[in-house]
């Protein structure tokens, strides 16, 4: 039976790292998921066919599995829209079920003969229990910012970032003695109560502008338990999944720290998107504002049209109008391309994932780095609820917190339309210059609603075509 456990681990092992590998690219993705659900399905038949688990406790498993679905479940139907917060509370229940079994694994090792603690055992368990139950409590914060049921601006007060970095040192120095010696297991509770508190005192600093960056460094945490956990409990494909999970979202971690143009200190310390002080300039800013009918009448004179998504398309949910507006323009001989920030939206992808589901040609989105050169030849650039990723604050102010983080140059285009509900700034908290421009019109208005009145403009069925 053992030898067959251990082939199964090996297929789910393998799976494991094929998901990964085809979840690079587009054509590929949809493999990778079904591939990643199988290895997971492979990992738990594994575990359950060991006659010592499934004979003593199949009541609490089949327990387990009810609730497991009761909940799962209702947590799949939601709105792509809450996919971001959907995501961060997977990273919480990954990191409260890597945290609850290091605690039993803990306890058990004082009540029973086959759990003694060694030096390493101890601290992989330590690892586990503080990557864990601090992933719990920040993946919390972090959903409960990305569905604003607490504030998205970032929650500071004096000396918060010693305070945080002295609870995180205190948790490691117990941990430290705790591996040393396993007698001092009045330490163990302290260490678990540190980080939940850490966890929290994290990400309530953090605001919304740098969520990307926080979702994916969670996944990070979350991996980097279940690798402690699986060294705590000798588990091989634990050690392969959680190192998996850990490094892939460590990279994108980086990879959206790069994006921004700024380091993994300063999103976890810098208190982004702190609301700026109202400008003492005495120059009232004055904004141009169009209609619908005068968005249709100038995209349908364009050559070249760039349209730049942002999170008001996603909470709009106009995605699928924008596919009605691509099509209205393509028919036309328009050339039509999406640029793509690495961090539009609230989590990494958010962008690609919902333009995807409008069935909108990968091959017409265009990532930022690509698509910048091209912007000076561009007619018209489109930009539908996105804000910090195109303020050209970011290149010229350098008082602004986004100073030297790399943009699209939608202010670079010929003329410039900006959908937006209102002239309230971004979650950076801050004015973006590009709606004050000479070139820029502002058609103000629910995204969904706007994009559906231009494209009946441009069909012909809005009275003025």
């Amino acid at each position: 039976m053992n030898t067959w456990i251990q082939i199964a681990y090996l297929i789910s092992t393998a799976l494991f790292i094929f998901s990964l590998k085809w979840m690079n690219t587009p054509q590929t993705a949809r493999r990778g998921v079904f591939a990643g659900v199988a290895a997971m399905l492979v990992a738990v038949i594994g575990t359950l066919i060991n006659p010592e688990i499934l004979a003593s406790n199949y009541k609490w498993i089949a327990i387990a599995v009810v609730i497991g679905t009761a909940i799962g479940v209702p947590l799949s139907w939601v709105p792509l829209t809450a996919v971001p917060q959907r995501t961060a509370l997977s990273h919480a229940f990954g990191g409260l079920a890597a945290g609850l079994v290091g605690v039993a694994e803990f306890y058990l090792s004082f009540s029973s003969s086959g759990h003694e603690l060694g030096h390493f055992r101890a601290a992989a368990l330590c690892a586990e229990v503080l990557l864990g139950f601090l992933t719990f409590t920040g993946s919390l914060m972090a959903a409960g910012k990305l569905q604003e049921i607490i504030p998205t601006r970032p929650i500071t007060y004096k000396g918060q970032n010693i305070i945080n970095l002295g609870l995180l040192s205190i948790a490691v120095i117990g941990c430290v003695a705790l591996s040393i010696d396993t007698n001092y297991k009045f330490i163990f509770p302290v260490i678990i109560f540190l980080a939940l508190l850490f966890g929290v005192l994290l990400i309530i600093p953090i605001g919304g502008a740098d969520m990307p960056t926080v979702i994916s460094m969670l996944n990070a945490y979350a991996g980097l338990s279940a690798v402690a956990m699986g060294f705590v409990m000798d588990n091989k494909l634990l050690i392969t999944a959680g190192a998996l999970d850990g490094s892939s979202g460590l990279i994108l971690s980086i990879i959206m720290c790069k994006a921004m143009n700024r380091s993994f200190t300063n999103v976890l310390f810098g208190a982004f998107g702190q609301v700026q002080a109202a400008s003492t300039d005495t120059v009232k800013k004055t904004v141009k504002s169009a209609t619908p009918e005068d968005a249709a009448q100038i995209m349908e004179q364009a050559n070249k049209v760039v349209i730049v998504p942002g999170y008001g398309m996603a909470v709009a949910q106009a995605q699928h109008r924008v596919r009605e507006l691509y099509d209205q323009l393509t028919s036309r001989g328009i050339t039509v391309k999406f640029a793509i920030h690495p961090v539009a939206g609230r989590m990494p992808g958010h962008m690609n994932v919902l333009l995807a589901e409008a069935d909108i040609p990968y091959t017409d989105l265009v990532e930022m780095d690509d698509i910048n050169p091209e912007m000076p030849q561009v007619d018209v650039v489109l930009v539908i609820g996105a804000n910090d990723v195109v303020n050209p604050a970011a290149r010229t102010n350098k008082g602004s917190p986004i100073y030297g983080m790399p943009i699209i140059n939608a202010d670079k285009a010929k003329s410039c339309l900006a959908i937006k509900r209102s002239m309230n700034p971004g979650f950076a908290g801050i004015e973006n210059e590009l709606y004050y421009a000479d070139k820029t019109l502002m058609v103000f208005g629910d995204a969904k609603a706007v994009v559906g009145d231009i494209v009946k403009y441009l069909s012909g069925e809005g009275g003025g075509h």
